[in-house]
């Protein structure tokens, strides 16, 4: 069974930092396309990056790039979204999804919500101006 829970998220004023964490079991990081996504209020969910950590690329979306970076520890089994430079606009609900064995995911569609089959519960980001 796949679950993936995150955690790390909280409010800020524009300009601050935040680190999530996307505690993930019963799925390997190295050979899932794992993403992250967020959803604000009124708008659809979007794709805001993406990694296949076993030689596959790093996408990010082009509102997050230079900002946001993706990282993971393998011995827990934890995929990293460290988001600087934080804007209002970056205030949303941010979840956390995985493909099981997903290279293609990542190679062809990484930032594509009905591509992920596994979803977190999410955690609130919200930037104060």
């Amino acid at each position: 069974q796949v679950t993936l829970v995150e955690s790390g998220g909280g409010s800020v004023q524009a300009g601050g930092s935040l680190r999530l964490s996307c505690q993930a079991s019963g799925v390997g990081l190295i050979t899932s396309c794992m993403g992250w996504f967020r959803q604000a209020p009124g708008k659809e969910r979007e794709g805001v990056a993406a990694v296949y950590l076993g030689g596959g690329s790093t996408t990010y979306a082009d509102s997050v790039k230079g900002r946001f970076t993706l990282s993971q520890d393998y011995v827990k089994n934890i995929l990293f979204l460290q988001l600087n430079s934080l804007k209002p606009e970056d205030t949303a609900m941010y979840y956390c999804a995985a493909v099981p064995y997903g290279y293609n995911t990542c190679a062809n569609e990484p930032l594509i919500v009905s591509a992920y089959e596994h979803w977190g519960q999410g955690t609130q980001v919200t930037v104060s101006s």
